[in-house]
Parts: structure tokens; C-alpha cells; sequence
């Protein structure tokens, strides 16, 4: 199970720690982004402290309907003490989890200031 808080700006935050390829690692804080489809997000600064693997580029449409193109890494995060290889989107905004990383949990949040979120893996 992995466990986090709901904060006063009523967004839930787990900690979890990704690893780059030569054994750096980092705890990262990191907000669930229902809308968000993909893994994970980082910070360029992030990426490059932790010497994680360009793959590609992507595209995405935003909310607003704008588009972006961004880049694509690889890097090891630490879920449910499991250690998965995982994308990694390049955004310059706190990191986000989105929904291919939630794939096959519970997500659970008591959605108040210093609420319990509680995400369990499915039967």
C-alpha cells in the first residue's frame, strides 16, 4: 500500500523515490493528476540531477486545447516496494502521477486538509 496526504490546496500527495540509471536516486513529492494519462512527471532540474535516459519526444493536448511537445526519459521508481521501470514526461511543474501509473490500484483520498490518501492494489 503507499500512503500520502491530501494538502490545504486540496491536492493529494504521495512520496515516492525514482532512480536514475547509475543508482542516484531521489524522494520526490509528487501530486495525483487524475487527468493526467500518463506515469509520471519530473523537472528538467530532476532529470538531469538524476542522469535519467532521453527516449523521445511526445505530443499532448492540454485542458485549454493547446498543444505541447515535450521530452520522454526512462528512469526506476520505487512503487508499492516494487521497482518498475518507467516513462517519464519532462514538464516544469511539480511532479505529477497520472493514471498509467495508478493503472491497477485503488485510489482512496479524504479530501480535506490533512486527509488520508491510500492507494492499494487491485485483487
Amino acid at each position: 500500500m503507499i500512503s500520502g496526504i491530501v494538502t490545504a490546496d486540496r491536492e493529494a500527495v504521495i512520496r515516492l523515490t525514482v532512480r536514475g540509471p547509475a543508482g542516484q536516486s531521489e524522494r520526490v513529492a509528487a501530486v495525483i493528476d487524475t487527468g493526467f494519462d500518463g506515469t509520471l512527471t519530473l523537472t528538467p532540474g530532476l532529470i538531469a540531477r538524476l542522469g535519467l535516459p532521453w527516449k523521445r519526444r511526445g505530443r499532448a493536448i492540454l485542458a485549454d486545447g493547446s498543444e505541447i511537445v515535450f521530452d520522454i526519459y526512462r528512469a526506476t521508481v520505487v512503487w508499492d516496494r516494487r521497482r518498475l521501470s518507467i516513462r517519464v514526461d519532462e514538464a516544469d511543474t511539480e511532479p505529477l502521477v497520472g493514471m498509467a501509473l495508478l493503472d491497477g490500484y485503488e485510489l482512496n483520498a479524504q479530501i480535506r486538509t490533512g486527509g488520508k490518501v491510500t492507494i492499494k492494489r487491485l485483487p
